[in-house]
C-alpha cells in the first residue's frame, strides 16, 4: 500500500503538485492520466521517493519514505522512468542484473542470472541477452529496462511497481504482452502498481483504477472502466465531446486520438 497525503510540490514559484492526496491498493493496477504538464510524473516520482514534497507526506505501508533504508526500499519498490540513458555497452542481461543488486549477498551469482533470464524470456527478450545495450531499438531498450524492474520485485510479495510510459516504445503486440504480464504478477504477488499513461484505450481495457490529473490536482478517481469515458476526457483534456470518444467492444469508452483528428 502507498499513499499520498494532501502533497504539494513547487518548481521555484510555479506550483506543480497542489494538496494531491491518492491511496494504491495492493492487487490493484492504477493509472495517472491527464494531459502533458499536468503533474503525472511529478506525482509519481513523489510517490517513489525521487522527489520530496513541499508540504504533505508519502507512506509505504504506513511508514513514510524517509524511515527506509535504500536497501530496504529497493526491495519493496521498483521504478521503470521515462527516460533511461545508458551510453555504456552494457549487454542486455547486464542491465537486467542491475535489477538484483539488492539480493547480491543473499543470492549465488547463477540465481541472479536466473531471474534475470527468466525476466528476459517473459519480456520476449531472452534472444538480446548477449547485444550491447545501446544498440537496441527503443522498444527492445524498453523491454530490457521492463524484465530489469521485474528482476528487482521478484517473488517479492506486496511490493509497489511504479512505470511511467512503459507501453511508449513498443508494438501492439509488446504493450498488451507488458500489461498482461503486469496483471499477472499484481494478481500473483498482491503488487501495487502505478503506471502512468497516455493511450486512453490501454487504460481502460488493462488497468484496475485511474486517477485524473489536470493542472496539478486530482479530478477524479475510481474504477478504470466507470471513469474512462468522453465527457470525462472531453473535461479533463478540454477536447470537443465529438472527438472525445467512440464506441467499441459493445461499451461505451473513451479513446483519445491524435489532436484534432476525430476518433
Amino acid at each position: 500500500m502507498i499513499t499520498a497525503d494532501n502533497i504539494s510540490y513547487n518548481i521555484g514559484t510555479k506550483q506543480i503538485l497542489t494538496r494531491v492526496s491518492t491511496r494504491f491498493a495492493p492487487g490493484r493496477v492504477s493509472a495517472i492520466l491527464g494531459p502533458n504538464g499536468a503533474g503525472k510524473s511529478t506525482l509519481l516520482r513523489c510517490l517513489t521517493g525521487s522527489l520530496t514534497p513541499d508540504t504533505g507526506s508519502v507512506t509505504m505501508d504506513g511508514r513514510e519514505l524517509d524511515d527506509y533504508s535504500l536497501a530496504d526500499l529497493s526491495r519493496k519498490r521498483a521504478v521503470l522512468s521515462q527516460a533511461n540513458p545508458i551510453s555504456f555497452p552494457f549487454t542486455a542481461l547486464e542491465i537486467v542484473l542491475m535489477g538484483r543488486n539488492p539480493y547480491e549477498l543473499d543470492h549465488s551469482a547463477a540465481r541472479n542470472t536466473e531471474v534475470a533470464m527468466a525476466a528476459l524470456e517473459m519480456m520476449d527478450a531472452w534472444h538480446l541477452s548477449d547485444r550491447s545495450f545501446p544498440t537496441l531499438s527503443g522498444g527492445e531498450q524498453q523491454r530490457v529496462q521492463f524484465a530489469r524492474v521485474i528482476s528487482q520485485i521478484w517473488e517479492q510479495e506486496g511490493a509497489c511497481l511504479f512505470l511511467d510510459e512503459p507501453t511508449s516504445a513498443l508494438d501492439l503486440k509488446h504493450q498488451h504482452q507488458l500489461l498482461d504480464l503486469v496483471q499477472s504478477l499484481c494478481q500473483q504477488h498482491g503488487l501495487a502498481v502505478v503506471i502512468v499513461m497516455h493511450d486512453l484505450n490501454l487504460a481502460y481495457h488493462c488497468t484496475d483504477d485511474c486517477y485524473f490529473i489536470k493542472d496539478g490536482r486530482i479530478e477524479g478517481s475510481g474504477e478504470s472502466r466507470d471513469m474512462i469515458n468522453a465527457e470525462r476526457i472531453s473535461d479533463i483534456f478540454d477536447l470537443p465531446l465529438k472527438y472525445a470518444g467512440m464506441r467499441f467492444g459493445g461499451q461505451q469508452a473513451a479513446i483519445l486520438t491524435e489532436p484534432g483528428l476525430p476518433a
